[in-house]
C-alpha cells in the first residue's frame, strides 16, 4: 500500500483538527467556573509564574497590552489579584494572585490538567515525547521564518 505524502499543508489541518476537538475539552471545563479563556490564562501564568508585571503577562498569554490590562482589571474587581507598585520602578505594576485567585486557580487547572490527560491517553510516553519534540521543533523554525508579504 502506497504511503500517503505528508504535505505541509496537510500537516496544518491534522494540526487543526486536533487542536479544535482537543480545545472542545478544555474550554468545557472552564464553562461552569464563569472564567473566560483570557481571564484562564492570565491566572494560570500566575500560579505557575508567580507575581508578573503586567508588560510581562501579556506576551506569556498571548494577549494584547490592551487587552491584558482589561483581563488584569477584571480579575481584580473579582478579588482574583492584586496590583502593586514595583519597588525598583514606581511605573510597573506587579500582578499577583491573592488568596481566593490561587485557591480557584489551582482547582480549575486541576480539572483542566485531567481533561487534557484524559485526552492524551491515547499516546504512549514514546509517542508524546516524539509529538512533543516536533512541535517545537516546527514551532520554533516557524517563528524564525519571515512572515509572508500581504498580498492585500
Amino acid at each position: 500500500m502506497a504511503t500517503k505524502q505528508q504535505t505541509g499543508v496537510h500537516l496544518w489541518l491534522v494540526l487543526m483538527k486536533a487542536f479544535h476537538a482537543i480545545s472542545a475539552h478544555a474550554t468545557a471545563t472552564l464553562a461552569e467556573t464563569g472564567l473566560g479563556d483570557s481571564d484562564f490564562r492570565v491566572l494560570e501564568a500566575l500560579l505557575h509564574k508567580g507575581p508578573l508585571p503586567v508588560n510581562t503577562i501579556g506576551p506569556k498569554v498571548h494577549l494584547t497590552p490592551g487587552s491584558i490590562s482589561v483581563a488584569v482589571d477584571r480579575l481584580y474587581a473579582k478579588g482574583l489579584v492584586s496590583r502593586v507598585e514595583s519597588p525598583e520602578d514606581r511605573r510597573v505594576r506587579v500582578v499577583a494572585l491573592t488568596a481566593r485567585g490561587r485557591a480557584l486557580i489551582t482547582r480549575i487547572f486541576r480539572e483542566h490538567a485531567e481533561a487534557i490527560e484524559r485526552v492524551a491517553a491515547t499516546l504512549s510516553e514514546k509517542e508524546r515525547a516524539q509529538l512533543t519534540d516536533g512541535l517545537k521543533k516546527i514551532g520554533k523554525y516557524a517563528e524564525a521564518l519571515p512572515l509572508p508579504a500581504s498580498s492585500g
